[in-house]
């Protein structure tokens, strides 16, 4: 690390973020690498599985499981309007730097839906009567509930009842369901407020910053807004407040003071490694300004058409070089193919990763083509 005003080298900044990602050599746990990266992206259930999967070693699908069902970790709404895994003594924090802003964008869509107040508090109601004492609940048994009681969840009027009541800090996700699906619970039953949940704004804003460059720096303060969601003017207070837990990696990033195997901005650290990352991996997601591991070009074979689904992608040293996508499993084996990015260097040596993937799976792993 370094407080001097140069700019460091892509190769040193992607190996500082393998290695803060915990994709260089693991984490012990689930709730280890929900710790340091304090939110992963979740929306897709499965696929979020195998994001912790890919930084904890000899994991299988029953680990993310039983870490699930024991609430080391939990699945909620708690940034960008969209899912996430979150460290349970951070998910109340966040919302209450997050819910207003994202309460104030759906509000149209909302009306629109003719969820008013009124459709809200009866929902709310409805909701507790069905779930407290430990209960918990699938999306259509809520949705059968709240249609008894006249509530129309026609479309999507369901999903944004669910959403809103979870940015509300009254429900999250629960116990694994299916391989892709939870049930909900009541926050405050599932995973009890905790004593040390920081309440004031400043102290939020600088642990989560905090906790965000320990995750995935070096990073600057846009990529955090980005991340968070939150204003850009947040985001200047809450690296402010993060004080000298967080110190300058070159002249715009910033990294954690205790950040372990980090390499100096000088050095000339290689990034090594062959990784098959999940679709939403905040390897790509992480990170508003993604040019130092994928060009733009390639980014938009990640999100192709720009329509908001990320494939599943290849990372090799550092750089993104590949989409992959399985087949339909025949007989206990998945094949997989691979699309190598034009001009990115060959993707051979990836099969021990996809052994890795595979054995998370249960599955065996077949053949591996390429596009």
């Amino acid at each position: 690390m370094t407080t001097d005003a140069s700019r460091a080298s892509t190769s040193t900044v992607r190996a500082a973020r393998l290695a803060a990602q915990g994709l260089d050599g693991g984490f012990d746990s689930p709730a280890a690498a929900v710790e340091r990266l304090v939110c992963l992206q979740a929306q897709d259930l499965a696929a979020a599985k195998w994001v912790l999967g890919a930084r904890v070693p000899r994991a299988t699908e029953a680990t993310i499981d039983a870490a699930i069902d024991e609430r080391v970790l939990l699945r909620s709404w708690p940034m960008r309007g969209t899912l996430h895994f979150v460290a349970p003594e951070m998910l109340r924090p966040i919302l209450r730097l997050t819910a207003a802003r994202l309460m104030q964008r759906a509000a149209k869509t909302h009306r629109d839906e003719g969820l008013d107040d009124e459709v809200h508090a009866v929902a709310r109601r409805v909701a507790v009567h069905e779930l407290e004492g430990g209960r918990a609940a699938t999306r259509d048994e809520l949705q059968t509930a709240w249609a008894a009681a006249g509530i129309d969840t026609a479309g999507q009027r369901g999903y944004h009842l669910i959403w809103r009541l979870a940015n509300e800090g009254l429900l999250c996700c629960g116990p694994v369901e299916t391989r892709a699906r939870q049930r909900f619970v009541l926050l405050d039953e599932w995973s009890p407020r905790r004593p040390d949940e920081p309440e004031d704004t400043d102290e939020i804003l600088g642990r989560l910053f905090t906790g965000y460059v320990r995750g995935h720096g070096p990073v600057t303060v846009r990529d955090f807004a980005w991340w968070t969601g939150i204003t850009l003017t947040q985001a200047r207070i809450a690296q402010a407040a993060a004080g000298e837990a967080v110190v300058p990696f070159d002249d715009e990033r910033f990294v954690a003071a205790d950040a372990p195997s980090m390499p100096a901005v000088s050095s000339s650290a290689e990034p090594s490694g062959r990784h098959v990352l999940a679709p939403f991996d905040e390897y790509f997601l992480g990170y508003g300004d993604r040019s130092a591991f994928c060009s733009d070009t390639d980014a938009l074979r990640v999100v192709p058409g720009k329509n908001g689904l990320f494939l599943p992608i290849l990372v090799a040293a550092g750089e993104v070089v590949g989409t992959w996508r399985r087949a339909p499993e025949r007989r206990g084996t998945t094949s997989i193919e691979v699309t190598r990015f034009r001009g990115r260097p060959a993707v051979s040596g990836f099969r021990p990763a996809f052994e890795r993937w595979a054995a998370f799976w249960s599955t065996e792993l077949g053949e591996i083509t390429t596009t």
